[in-house]
């Protein structure tokens, strides 16, 4: 009927694990939870009780593969048809998440995207940064979603079948730079693969501090980059990516970069304040795209 896959990689992931279970176990289907730890090195004394859970196991690989072929391993090792990834830092909002999800199982071909919240309680402000951009840029309604529903998709809770998910698996020959659900996502759209977008969201819980966050969008940007010149996805299906453009047409990207060089100080001192904004976020990483070679 169901499995359920889990990547993990330094996160305590008992808890979402031990409600997944509650839910399936009332719910009376075939199930299984399947967590590969992508060779961590915290939290796995922590997370081997899951093995003790009915029709759960929990498995360290030996060596660090990536996030896009632990996800294409889970589900090769998948018993069953219909495949639930969510990330292993997420915790279900609903107590009848799984029975939405297996509620629109039926034999047609399509992604099933319940979306994501972040916690309202503002974090510290050594997190604020991760999170006004989770809560203004990711969790968002199913309407706001579904005005472009293939960019609004994020691969930490989603419902596809096996049948489909041979036809676009995860691209493991990208170097490991996030964008990997982007490059999903577009090729989920040339092969005009549906993506339906339901409220059966998930709180994403691990937020990175600003400074890491920061670091992982500039690791994201030539990552996004790459995948722009590999031609993998086009130019405009990503705004950062469309924006680079028009300043190179314009032959801006010289005085772009040198700007960027200049401000850099003063635009991270700005993200990292109490008061951090994503106009400025935008503005740092477009300056940065323009410094890559």
């Amino acid at each position: 009927m169901l499995s359920i896959l889990i990547p993990v990689f330094n996160y305590n992931a008992f808890s979402l694990i031990e409600k997944l279970h509650n839910q399936a176990l009332e719910l009376n289907i075939a199930f299984e939870i399947i967590c590969l730890d992508d060779a961590s090195n915290l939290f796995i004394n922590e997370n081997h009780p899951i093995n003790q859970l009915e029709n759960c196991s929990f498995t360290v690989l030996d060596k660090n593969i990536g996030r896009s072929c632990i996800r294409n391993l889970l589900a090769e090792k998948a018993l069953y048809e219909n495949l639930l990834f969510l990330d292993a830092d997420t915790l279900p909002v609903h107590e009848n998440f799984l029975s939405k999800y297996i509620s629109l199982i039926d034999k047609s071909e399509k992604i099933v995207y319940g979306g994501i919240l972040y916690e309202r309680i503002k974090p510290s402000k050594n997190q604020l940064l991760r999170w006004i951009y989770g809560t203004k840029r990711e969790a968002l309604n199913v309407s706001e979603r579904e005005k472009n529903p293939y960019l609004s998709f994020l691969t930490l809770n989603f419902l596809i079948k096996k049948s489909v998910f041979s036809k676009v698996t995860f691209n493991e020959n990208i170097p490991n730079l996030r964008h990997e659900d982007t490059l999903f996502s577009y090729e989920l759209k040339q092969k005009e693969i549906e993506i339906i977008h339901i409220e059966n969201p998930v709180f994403h819980l691990g937020i990175e501090d600003s400074k890491t966050f920061l670091r992982k969008s500039e690791e994201a940007v030539l990552g996004l980059k790459n995948l722009v010149d590999s031609n993998l996805i086009s130019q405009d299906y990503v705004k950062l990516s469309h924006y680079f453009q028009i300043i190179k047409k314009n032959h801006l990207t010289t005085l772009t970069a040198f700007g960027y060089k200049v401000f850099k100080p003063l635009f991270a001192k700005q993200l990292l304040s109490k008061n951090p904004s994503l106009f400025v976020f935008d503005i740092y990483r477009l300056g940065y795209y323009c410094t890559l070679k």
